[in-house]
């Protein structure tokens, strides 16, 4: 990638600074050509007072006086005398051949100024009147090209030096346009290397790896990303781990009480009565909990869940939450608090899934309340949306868990037992069916504080017209 930019780089400056060089050398052209067209008109114009001047001081046309002139005429110009009569006096001509005729009598490249003179194709022409004290002493035709030739040894001279300059100073822009490349893309390609580099490194499995960001353009940006990302897998790598942990604890658990109960009806050592089978099917229960959670949470990370949109009583649904909750609430000696407001709440939404939802936040409040301490369930709304508030006083959530409790298989207690925490897919399953609901969800908490979740639910759901995936 470094020999390619770097190529690309040097082309693109060799491109720009060819076409600015021809502009350059062009509008040279151009410019010095308009420059010499008017020096000759100006010297035109200047023609009949010189011209009187020799009539006047000789009396007559000195022949000598008037061949002086003609290496003052600008180049390819040729001049006609005549009286006033019409009568020729002399001609004047100032062309390359003679120019050459006139440097040190030698007949030097006759065939250029040959050619030079042939190739100009446009000419003007202009007629200048001579006059004195008496009047007109004659006229001069005069016959000249119509574009400046540059053909003078002076201003061919200047020319060659301007284009030799350019020369110059394109070579050194060059060469200062490869060493510049060369930096540039050195620089450009150094950070995308260690990207590389880091990559490689986390592909292997070193998830410590990270790439420092020295700048804050748009490969320090992917840096910043990158590091991000690393720090995302190193999380889920986390998650993973604990969660293989809390799936082994939480299915060998159930099974080598089963097991544990089989058994001892094989050895007659305990009676296969009512209340051991009972034993036996809250175990199973628990398995069909754990693998049902563990469905519900995949179908919907995969948006492939299946919702039917229905008006919903969320104060009918709510009252059969708490219903299906209360021994266990009974049970710890806490108390309830919900007051259902008088007028009906109602939404579009899955009533199932919604249930689901509910049933897991009032839940997990229970489960990390203090014995005899308090659960708050709130239910209110506003013209658009509904908001459901659940709140117990108990243990709390730290700083530290808050920001990620739902994310899956997380769990702010990690000692696994069944008294203070399930595997960590209960939250998860929340935030995910409260998105599909296009609502949101928040938690307030602290150590030891009380801890309170916040839903909002839109009361008009835009659901989708198709759903993929399997019916639960």
């Amino acid at each position: 990638m470094r020999k390619k930019l770097f190529l690309s780089t040097l082309i693109i400056s060799l491109i720009t600074l060819t076409f600015s060089m021809l502009a350059v050398n062009l509008a040279f052209h151009q410019q010095f050509s308009d420059y010499l067209t008017k020096t000759n008109e100006a010297t035109f114009e200047q023609l009949p007072s010189r011209l009187s001047s020799i009539y006047q001081n000789k009396g007559t046309w000195d022949q000598t006086a008037l061949n002086e002139i003609s290496p003052t005429l600008p180049l390819g110009t040729v001049v006609t005398l005549t009286d006033t009569s019409g009568k020729l006096i002399a001609t004047l001509s100032h062309t390359t051949e003679d120019m050459m005729h006139g440097q040190n009598g030698m007949n030097m490249n006759m065939d250029m100024g040959m050619s030079a003179s042939s190739s100009i194709t446009s000419w003007k022409t202009k007629t200048l009147t001579m006059t004195g004290p008496l009047g007109t002493l004659g006229t001069a035709l005069v016959r000249y090209p119509a574009t400046a030739q540059i053909l003078n040894p002076q201003d061919v001279l200047f020319q060659s030096s301007v284009f030799r300059s350019l020369i110059i100073a394109g070579g050194l822009a060059l060469l200062f346009g490869i060493i510049l490349s060369y930096f540039i893309s050195r620089r450009l390609v150094a950070p995308l290397k260690r990207l590389t580099q880091a990559a490689d490194r986390i592909g292997h499995g070193h998830l410590d790896e990270r790439v420092a960001i020295q700048t804050k353009d748009e490969v320090g940006q992917l840096a910043t990303a990158f590091n991000a990302m690393v720090d995302n897998l190193n999380r889920q790598e986390t998650l993973r781990k604990q969660f293989t942990a809390d799936i082994a604890h939480e299915l060998r658990t159930p099974l080598t009480s089963i097991k544990s109960y089989i058994e001892a009806f094989q050895d007659n050592v305990l009676p296969a009565d009512k209340e051991n089978l009972s034993s036996i099917h809250e175990e199973i229960d628990r398995l069909v909990d754990l693998s049902s959670d563990l469905k519900d949470l995949n179908v919907a990370e995969m948006g492939a869940l299946t919702l039917i949109f229905e008006p919903v009583s969320l104060n009918h649904l709510l009252d059969k939450v708490i219903h299906s909750l209360y021994p266990l609430i009974q049970e710890k000696q806490l108390t309830l608090i919900w007051n259902p407001p008088p007028e009906l709440v109602t939404m579009s939404g899955d009533g199932r899934l919604l249930t689901r939802l509910f049933y897991n936040l009032v839940h997990n409040a229970y489960r990390y309340s203090d014995v005899g301490g308090q659960l708050t369930i709130a239910l209110t709304q506003t013209p658009d949306f509904v908001e459901v508030r659940v709140s117990n006083t108990g243990i709390g959530i730290s700083k530290d868990d808050l920001p990620f409790i739902f994310e899956r298989f997380y769990r702010a207690d990690k000692s696994r037992t069944r008294e203070t925490g399930g595997t960590g897919i209960g939250l998860a399953l929340v935030h995910q069916i409260t998105t599909l609901h296009q609502g949101t969800i928040t938690v307030k908490s602290g150590d030891g504080q009380k801890t309170e979740f916040i839903v909002q639910f839109p009361k008009e759901v835009n659901a989708p017209t198709e759903f993929s995936g399997e019916k639960n």
